[in-house]
């Protein structure tokens, strides 16, 4: 419920632009987003390092390194988020130029990609809290944290957007102060909750080892998620070089799917890591097994009605943001390309959680970077240029790029090897 609703307080985003701005406010938004797209995803990374982390702590009962490991993660994760911050403002134009992004929509790009970078310090302080609570087996105060943000923000995109007409800028304004809600109400949780963590000055500075384990596991994920990203936004390059109507199908074509994401791989996979850590930590490899395989069956249940969901409804559901006829055509082949994504990733992320739980962090960098680079871009180049498919040919590398990492991450698993390696804890 997390991720959901954080996934449709940023697809009203799109929508609400979309709707009174067309699709150069579309593409405005979602070029400008791909900055933050970059960023985020870093914030995640050691977030989940952190949270398995954790999670094999609680599993042991160590209190006295969950205090460390706590104020460890916050102190890298606030000097990271000043640091991406800067970076994005000094070469906010120069990265929308890489993009391709279309000279109607760049001024509005701009705009939304400087305004976002002021707030990825609330992005990555949010993400770092929620991954401690997560790791704890505490997962109903994020999703208060995220409601609290999602009524900020739609209310605001409706004011600034909708009443003031203020475009890419007034997206970007309300995304930012929604996160900065959600920041202050998950802070303001821990500090009065102080179980593991009293919030002195001393409790935030970086403990050697807690901070070796979760630069070790939290790096390479980093790495990774911006390797995806970057291959995302050379596809997405590519995209925009085929004009104003393949880049707006393309910009509400990954909302959707990064949207629908969450019910078959992110949500899903992100509990089923944490509980894989803490009975491993307990020592119940058993347990963590037969969580696995609920969590298959949970996914792969769910992705089937996506799938139906794309086959019979694809220009209804495009059709709620925008309401141009060329970018609904374009939008229905992007939805039944979409389906075969959707089944590979309920694969992939399944068996992928014993990976994540059990703190394997090279071969998930592995997979990562079968998924994100060499499929993505290699697909791409197979569909688009030598297949002579175009356009479509880079929707059809999104939908297959998961299916190579799902058979890997299936015989992994059914190996038993994940069961028997040294715990993090240890």
């Amino acid at each position: 419920m997390t991720n959901i609703i954080q996934q449709i307080y940023s697809l009203v985003d799109l929508i609400v632009i979309g709707q009174f701005a067309g699709s150069v406010g579309t593409v405005g938004v979602s070029s400008g987003g791909e900055a933050a797209d970059l960023v985020t995803p870093v914030a995640m990374a050691f977030s989940s390092a952190g949270q398995i982390y954790i999670a094999q702590l609680v599993g042991s009962k160590e209190n006295e390194k969950i205090r460390k490991g706590i104020g460890t993660l916050f102190t890298l994760m606030t000097g990271m988020s000043f640091f991406f911050m800067i970076i994005t403002m000094a070469f906010c134009i120069s990265f929308l130029k890489l993009l391709n992004c279309p000279n109607e929509a760049m001024s509005q790009a701009e705009a939304y990609m400087r305004i976002t970078a002021a707030g990825l310090p609330f992005v990555f302080g949010y993400n770092a809290i929620c991954g401690i609570l997560r790791g704890m087996g505490e997962s109903k105060r994020p999703l208060l944290f995220i409601i609290i943000a999602a009524v900020i923000n739609i209310v605001l995109d409706v004011i600034l957007v909708a009443v003031f007409r203020m475009g890419a800028a007034g997206t970007a304004i309300a995304t930012m102060l929604s996160q900065a809600g959600s920041f202050f109400a998950a802070f303001y949780y821990m500090y009065r909750n102080k179980e593991q963590f009293e919030f002195k000055r001393s409790d935030f500075r970086p403990d050697k080892h807690a901070a070796k384990i979760i630069i070790q596991q939290g790096i390479p994920q980093a790495i990774r998620s911006m390797l995806v990203c970057f291959c995302l936004f050379w596809v997405n390059a590519q995209i925009n070089s085929y004009g104003l109507t393949a880049s707006a199908t393309n910009s509400i074509g990954n909302k959707i799917q990064k949207f629908l994401d969450v019910f078959t791989s992110g949500s899903i996979s992100q509990a089923s890591g944490a509980m894989v850590g803490q009975n491993l930590g307990a020592r119940k490899p058993k347990r963590a097994d037969k969580t696995v395989w609920y969590t298959f069956a949970s996914s792969f249940m769910i992705a089937l009605l996506l799938a139906l969901l794309a086959l019979l409804f694809p220009r209804q559901v495009f059709r709620m943001f925008t309401k141009e006829e060329e970018v609904l055509q374009m939008g229905i082949v992007y939805m039944h390309i979409l389906i075969t994504h959707f089944i590979f990733s309920a694969i992939t992320s399944s068996f992928q959680s014993a990976i994540i739980g059990s703190g394997f962090v090279s071969m998930n960098f592995i997979i990562g970077i079968l998924d994100g680079v060499v499929c993505k871009i290699g697909l791409s180049i197979f569909f688009a240029d030598i297949l002579n498919m175009g356009v479509t040919g880079y929707f059809w590398a999104i939908g297959f790029s998961r299916a190579l990492p799902g058979v890997i991450c299936f015989f992994f698993f059914i190996s038993g090897r994940w069961k028997k390696r040294k715990l993090l804890s240890e």
